[in-house]
């Protein structure tokens, strides 16, 4: 029988690591501490009833070694013993995990979580700086990624250790500051009346504010996936869908120099999820960094904190592997989070 288990022990090797989004589950085997991972190609959760059925097919299946524990992040809030992802229908029962598929320990942190171990360790090919700095002081840190929706975690540096600190910073208040902004922002589309973070910086979010944009300037939106907003953006080709950028650019550098503040983020903003990585060369431009820096009395501040976009192309699974080579480098709650046969 399973049961709940609060514990700092290692976990046993092998082990299995997985990335649980909302569209795609990835899957990493490490068969000890030294050994490269064993990688498995994406597995799309439409295509899987539950989760078991995916590990048992797609990892299981084709592995000799057969891990004895694992270690899953999930795009989900962690209560209980039946985790349901926040935009699949897939369920994660530890309990279930342990008793069908074999597994001694399961251990099941948030998404974000993962990241934020992630950029405990990123080397410098693995992410790109935006600004002057370049080098990342060994402090604490933040990692935004604006995706699906919009994730936010910290890391703080002390005693030695990273202590991973999850939260849903992307549901913070998003305000207007500037003429262009008390236009755009009576448009925008609300949830109970308030626009969060989240109502413009992920991909729905993008088009929520295209379409605020056009409506401002009083022109039939012609875009409704993000893909085509950004891709006309880079381009210029499309004067609304490159003012979406650059909004979408300076509001994310806003919120990311108010969450340095929060955390006094010395070591670093880290940039992730997909939408980062296909928008670089807008981060790149001035608005970035002079919305993230223009916090006064405290600009000179934000200047000295650097800011990054993380490239590594599967950084959760490599925070996770991290935590599972080197767990005394990191001070991970496990308690209500962590099961055991």
């Amino acid at each position: 029988m399973a049961r709940d288990f609060h514990s700092d022990a290692p976990l046993a090797f092998p082990i299995l690591i997985g990335d649980i989004g909302g569209t795609n589950a990835r899957f990493w085997v490490l068969a000890d501490s030294l050994a490269e991972p064993q990688q498995f190609p994406n597995v799309r959760t439409a295509d899987f009833e539950t989760i078991d059925q995916a590990i048992q097919q797609e990892v299981l299946d084709k592995t000799s070694k057969q891990p004895r524990s694992a270690i899953l992040a999930v795009a989900a809030p962690i209560e209980g013993d039946e985790i349901p992802l926040t935009n699949c229908d897939w369920i994660v029962r530890p309990r279930r995990l342990i008793e069908q598929l074999g597994f001694s320990d399961v251990l099941v942190i948030n998404d974000f979580e993962a990241q934020a171990l992630a950029i405990a360790s990123l080397s410098p090919d693995d992410r790109m700086p935006v600004g002057p700095r370049t080098d990342a002081p060994v402090a604490s840190r933040v990692v935004l990624g604006p995706g699906t929706g919009l994730g936010v975690a910290g890391l703080v540096h002390a005693r030695d250790m990273w202590f991973p600190v999850p939260g849903e910073g992307g549901h913070v208040d998003l305000g207007p500051r500037s003429e262009r902004d008390l236009a755009i922002f009576p448009n925008i589309e609300r949830i109970e009346g308030r626009v969060a973070g989240e109502q413009i910086l992920c991909g729905r979010g993008l088009v929520n504010l295209y379409r605020a944009i056009c409506k401002t300037d009083g022109i039939e939106p012609i875009y409704n996936d993000p893909a085509d907003i950004t891709s006309h953006g880079l381009s210029g080709h499309n004067p609304q869908a490159f003012e979406t950028l650059t909004l979408f650019v300076t509001y994310l550098g806003r919120l990311a120099g108010d969450m340095a503040l929060i955390m006094m983020a010395k070591g670093g903003v880290y940039l992730a999820g997909g939408i980062s990585q296909k928008i670089i060369p807008a981060l790149k431009r001035p608005e970035f960094r002079a919305a993230f820096e223009d916090k006064a009395p405290h600009t000179a501040l934000m200047r000295q904190i650097p800011t990054f976009i993380v490239t590594h192309p599967q950084a959760a699974l490599a925070g996770l592997a991290s935590y599972a080579r080197t767990p005394e480098q990191f001070g991970l709650a496990t308690d209500g989070r962590r099961w055991r046969g």
